[in-house]
């Protein structure tokens, strides 16, 4: 039997979601091991003026709990 946590975390870029998502994901997997999947919960944005200026990205990352690591 294995078991996941699940993980909320919210990315910001200023280039795009996809970055914001993939920079998010990419900064977790230097703490956080074995990493399973993700599931985007919200995009928003912050806008000046007419121009987006701020990409947020929520997403509920999962990973799975080594139950034979040492403590």
């Amino acid at each position: 039997m294995s078991t996941e946590k699940h993980l909320r975390l919210t990315g910001i870029s200023e280039v795009s979601w996809k970055d914001a998502i993939a920079s998010t994901v990419a900064e977790a997997a230097k703490t956080i091991d074995y990493l399973t999947s993700l599931t985007v919960v919200e995009q928003t944005a912050k806008i000046n003026g007419k121009k987006i200026v701020e990409y947020h990205a929520t997403i509920d990352l999962s990973f799975t709990i080594d139950k034979d690591r040492d403590e």
